[in-house]
C-alpha cells in the first residue's frame, strides 16, 4: 500500500514561489509527521530494501536526484524553509549516521508511512502487516528528546534554544486511517478511531510545550476523497457519491470530521497552555482549491488524475504504482495537482504552503 500520505489565493499570490522576503521570525523549525513531511528519514530507516522514493522520478523536478521526499520536487515543510530563510531539513536518521550536521537550524524527524497511534494499536488490530514503518509519532516524539540533550540541560538554555523555533506536528494521522481504509474498514468503524488519533496527537502537542517549544503548527488532514488512489479503489457507479469536483463525498466528510475534532481538542490544550501559540493549519482548506478551480491555478492536466502512474480512470494502478515496472512519469508535473495517487506535486504542494503562509488557512497567522 502507497503511504499516505493528505484555498483562497490572491490571484497576484498564486503562482509567486514563497520567498524569504520577510523578517527571519524563525530561526528554528522542527517536523513531524508521516511522507507528507519526510525528507528522507524513511529511506534512512532501512524500513524497505530500494524503496521506489529512493529512485528517479521521486525528486526529478526541484533536486534532479531522489532524495526520500514522496514527490516530484519540494514539500511544504521546504516552502516553509524558505519563507523563513532556513535552510531544507536534514532528517534527523542522516544526522546521527552521517555527523555531517548537528540541526544548527532545526531537524525534521517526520517519517514516510509514520502514524500518530503506535504500531501495537495496528498489530492488535490484525492490520501489523501493512504498516510501512514503526516510527511512529512517539518514537520521532524519542528522538526529539535525545536530541534535545545535545543542545540544551538547563530550563534557561532551552528556553532561549526554542525561542525562535516553529514545530510543526504533522500531519500526521492520515495513515492511522488509510491503513485502516485499504484493509477494507468502514467510515463507521473509524470514526471511532478519531478520539484516540487525535488525542495522540495533542497529547504530543502537549509534551513538545512542555519541553520548549513556544510556537507550534498542528496541519489537519487532507480531502483524501479527491485522491487518485481513494478515487480508484473506492469509485461508485453512483453520481451522487462524488461532489461537484469529482472528489468522493464520504471520505472527505471523514476527514472533515477528523479535522473537527482536532480543532476541539486544540482548544482546550490553548487554555491549558496559555503560554504557547498554538496555530491550526487548515491543510484541507488550502488543498481543497486545487480540485475545486484546477484550471485557474495553471493545472492544465487536472487536479484528480495522478501525474506518475501506471494507468486507469486516474492513472492510479495499484499493481503498477509510480516508480514500479509499469508505470511512469508525465512529461509537465506542474501541471498536475496529484504526484503517484497518494501524494501532490511540488505545484500542489507550494499553493498549499503559501495559503497556509499568506492566506487564510490558518487559526492564527504563523
Amino acid at each position: 500500500m502507497n503511504m499516505v500520505k493528505p484555498l483562497l489565493f490572491l490571484s497576484s499570490c498564486v503562482f509567486t514561489i514563497v520567498s524569504a522576503s520577510i523578517s527571519l521570525k524563525y530561526d528554528k523549525i522542527f517536523s513531524f509527521g508521516d511522507s507528507i513531511a519526510d525528507t528522507g528519514n524513511f529511506l534512512h530507516s532501512g524500513a524497505l530494501t530500494n524503496p521506489v522514493i529512493g529512485s528517479l522520478p521521486y525528486g526529478e523536478t526541484f533536486f534532479h536526484h531522489a532524495t526520500g521526499r514522496c514527490s516530484n520536487g519540494r514539500l511544504i515543510i521546504d516552502f516553509i524553509a524558505e519563507e523563513y530563510g532556513v535552510p531544507y531539513l536534514p532528517p534527523y536518521l542522516e544526522i546521527i549516521e552521517s555527523l555531517k550536521s548537528k540541526g544548527d537550524h532545526g531537524v525534521n524527524f517526520a517519517v514516510a508511512g509514520a502514524t500518530a497511534l503506535d504500531p501495537k494499536f495496528f498489530y492488535d488490530k490484525g492490520m501489523g502487516r501493512t504498516l510501512w514503518t514503526n516510527n511512529s509519532l512517539s518514537t520521532q516524539l524519542g528522538w526529539f528528546k535525545k536530541m534535545k540533550q545535545t543542545v540544551c540541560t538547563t530550563k534557561h538554555e532551552c528556553d532561549r534554544y526554542f525561542k525562535k523555533s516553529l514545530f510543526i506536528v504533522g500531519e500526521i494521522g492520515g495513515n492511522d486511517y488509510n491503513y485502516a481504509f485499504f484493509v477494507g474498514t468502514t467510515i463507521n468503524d473509524l470514526k471511532r478511531m478519531v478520539p484516540f488519533v487525535v488525542g495522540t496527537i495533542v497529547t504530543a502537542t502537549g509534551m513538545l510545550i512542555e519541553e520548549g517549544a513556544k510556537e507550534l503548527v498542528v496541519p489537519g488532514n487532507f480531502p483524501v476523497g479527491c485522491w487518485a488512489a481513494f478515487l480508484s479503489s473506492f469509485g461508485s457507479q453512483d453520481k451522487s457519491a462524488y461532489d461537484a469536483n469529482g472528489c468522493l463525498k464520504s471520505h472527505n466528510d471523514f476527514s472533515k470530521y477528523h479535522n473537527t475534532q482536532l480543532k476541539l481538542a486544540l482548544e482546550k490544550l490553548r487554555q491549558k497552555y496559555p503560554q504557547a501559540r498554538i496555530i491550526y493549519a487548515d491543510y484541507y482548506g488550502a488543498a481543497k482549491e486545487l480540485f475545486h478551480i484546477p484550471h485557474h491555478l495553471g493545472l492544465k492536466n487536472g487536479a484528480l488524475s495522478a501525474c506518475c502512474g501506471g494507468g486507469g480512470p486516474y492513472n492510479f494502478n495499484n499493481t503498477a504504482r509510480c516508480g514500479h515496472v509499469g508505470s511512469k512519469p508525465c512529461k509537465d508535473p506542474s501541471t498536475y495537482a496529484n504526484w503517484d495517487g497518494m501524494h501532490l506535486t511540488e505545484t500542489a504542494y507550494r499553493h498549499i504552503a503559501t495559503g497556509v503562509l499568506k492566506g487564510s488557512f490558518t487559526s492564527q497567522p504563523i
